[in-house]
């Protein structure tokens, strides 16, 4: 489990985490969710050790991470950042080789090249093993990269924004597969996510956030309430359940609230 301790992050006058605490169960998905500038992005890059918060505590199954050696850490943690860019003209087969870094510092062995297959077939990459980066669509690349992050082969993956741009059907497959990483694998999944409806119909938890404090944090049912939604983002919501999950619509007439 990963648990955040009155965590704060300032820029010169500005407080973007205010004395943050919440908790990330193991072997669940959860998501962060809350409106732009809530701080999600950097409570994320603060457990990933990206960034160092000024105040507070982060923990690994009971252990401080700063005491936790870099390359340790990186056998236990993974993160895949918004965006990821890469300059190189590379193979998918390639930039999944880079999750096994942490191992192998470059030099893959067989069980490197065999996690790097295993990734690569979990998420239905292998017509594009040998396709280049730069041949590839916005959705397709999206997954190469989660495919290195998974070939890292870690207990926790951390995936900031890893539905941003993507169209419906990758979007979709990027969630099924995160989903079978918990129930499968038993993998402990924490992502940032803007579309609440993924977040309602994925997740195990919620963690939402506001004006860089925890808002509310709990099971789905807990957090995923028209008023609590409402109160979140400023909008009227109306949510329906059926047998397929929860539809959160937020496309209203009354919109915003006051």
């Amino acid at each position: 489990m990963i648990t955040i301790n009155q965590l704060s992050k300032h820029y010169k006058n500005k407080t973007v985490l205010s004395k943050v605490s919440a908790q990330f169960p193991t072997g669940q998905l959860s998501s962060l969710i809350g409106p732009n500038g809530a701080g999600k992005t950097t409570l994320l890059m603060s457990i990933a050790r990206l960034l160092e918060a000024d105040e507070g505590q982060i923990q690994l199954d009971g252990r401080n991470i700063a005491d936790i050696r870099v390359a340790d850490y990186a056998r236990r943690v993974a993160t895949l950042r918004q965006a990821p860019d890469f300059n190189l003209r590379l193979t998918v087969e390639e930039l999944v080789a880079f999750g096994r870094f942490p191992y192998s510092r470059g030099a893959l062995t067989t069980v490197d090249r065999q996690a790097i297959s295993e990734a690569i077939q979990f998420l239905s990459l292998e017509p594009l093993r040998q396709s280049y980066l730069d041949e590839l669509s916005g959705g397709q690349r999206q997954m190469a990269f989660l495919a290195m992050t998974i070939a890292q082969q870690t207990d926790y993956l951390l995936l900031d924004e890893p539905l941003n741009n993507l169209d419906i059907k990758h979007a979709v497959q990027i969630m099924r597969a995160l989903r079978r990483l918990c129930d499968e694998y038993g993998r402990t999944v924490i992502l940032v996510v803007h579309d609440i409806n993924f977040a309602a119909n994925y997740s195990d938890h919620i963690v939402a956030m506001k004006n860089g404090a925890l808002y509310c944090a709990g099971p789905v049912s807990e957090v995923i309430t028209e008023a609590r939604l409402a109160e979140l983002y400023g909008l009227d919501f109306e949510i329906t359940h059926s047998e397929h999950g929860r539809l959160c619509n937020y496309f209203t007439p009354s919109g915003e609230l006051a």
